[in-house]
């Protein structure tokens, strides 16, 4: 398709209507699940604060119940992190994701994994556990008995990156306990993982998600390094944007951008949020000037607070006995109106993080 011409803002808004961020939806949490291409989820709290703030009405019980019927996993995908997966998305992409995950293992324990035989490891240990979900602190001792002289954490992580393993929910306040068991995906979903990598369909949904795009984020988002010839030959299937620098920005052709000036509303993210990691040029959400204010070291990264778009302040929700409070932290000034339109929608989510609390509060702090 020909080029046209798209605006810094424009991306934006696009992408903010994507990410089900200008206007909640009426949506079950497994379709919205399915249109985001997952939750991060290293805190088990995170997905619900990240659809409560997307979806009308939505309720905790809601994702609980699909996580105990399966059709929404948790598992180790994107970037080698935990995320909330639609079950039928998992088993789709899954493989197409493996060279990621298999990549993260060799850089984060080097030799150690080098001197690992990975196909051995895993024929050994996966009858293991297809017998019944175990968690990794009952696996590390049949791991040392089962090759003593290898890295018994590098052995861990191996398990964890190439056999498809889905977390199993509990009886808990957020789905998962801080230990979880793990499951192959054969075991809990009685369905195995299409076994041809398909970064086309990768691709198409992350524009989906995420787009417009330029061609490099959906490596950054997904983990990937060798997309960008598959990005090459998808674009006479694409819609072809030049931005205000000249660059081409891709996006799926039926896809209508919202007007520039369509307004933000204010939104809560919880941390890890999908929104400012999942391309290359994080500006797109995250003002340069508050980057490090977000991105912490440890790879942590706060929870934002946006306003018209871009990520403005921070926020925490703390509890003390009975009371619950949850703190802004602003990046600027705010004016008398602002700050009340933000105590309001942090009042309705500190009341469904800490429902049991018997007061709430909202406090501003000082960057």
């Amino acid at each position: 398709m020909s080029p046209s011409a798209i605006t810094r803002r424009q991306i934006n808004r696009a992408t903010l209507a994507r990410q089900l961020l200008l206007d909640r939806v009426d949506w079950t949490p497994l379709e919205a699940i399915h249109q985001l291409l997952g939750l991060q989820a290293q805190v088990p709290r995170e997905p619900y604060i990240g659809l409560w703030s997307r979806l009308t009405n939505f309720r905790r019980e809601d994702l609980t119940q699909l996580l105990d019927q399966r059709a929404v996993v948790r598992a180790t995908l994107m970037r080698s992190t935990l995320h909330l997966f639609a079950s039928d998305d998992y088993l789709l992409l899954r493989a197409t994701l493996q060279p990621a995950l298999t990549r993260a293992l060799y850089s984060f324990f080097g030799q150690n994994a080098r001197d690992l035989d990975v196909p051995w490891l895993i024929k050994h240990m996966r009858a293991h556990l297809e017998v019944e979900p175990h968690t990794f602190t009952d696996l590390r001792p049949v791991l040392t008995n089962l090759d003593p002289d290898s890295d018994t954490e590098a052995m861990a992580y191996a398990l964890r990156t190439h056999v498809p393993l889905v977390q199993v929910p509990a009886a808990s306040k957020w789905g998962y306990p801080n230990n979880p068991a793990f499951a192959t995906v054969e075991a809990w979903l009685g369905a195995s993982i299409d076994p041809d990598a398909n970064p086309r369909a990768l691709i198409l949904r992350y524009l989906a998600a995420f787009g417009p795009a330029y061609p490099r984020d959906v490596q950054v988002w997904s983990g990937l390094t060798n997309l960008l010839e598959v990005v090459e030959a998808l674009k006479p299937e694409l819609q072809v944007y030049h931005d205000e620098r000249g660059k081409e920005v891709l996006d799926l052709p039926d896809f209508a951008l919202p007007d520039e000036d369509i307004p933000a509303p204010i939104r809560f993210l919880p941390e890890y949020d999908n929104l400012i990691l999942s391309h290359a040029d994080r500006s797109r959400f995250v003002p340069d000037e508050f980057r490090k204010l977000v991105f912490l070291s440890a790879g942590r990264v706060r929870a934002t607070v946006l306003i018209d778009g871009m990520v403005a302040g921070t926020w925490k929700a703390e509890r003390l006995k009975d009371a619950a409070a949850l703190v802004i932290t602003p990046f600027a000034p705010l004016s008398a109106e602002l700050q009340a339109s933000l105590a309001d929608e942090a009042r309705r989510l500190i009341r469904f993080i800490e429902e049991d609390a018997a007061t709430v509060d909202v406090r501003f702090e000082s960057a």
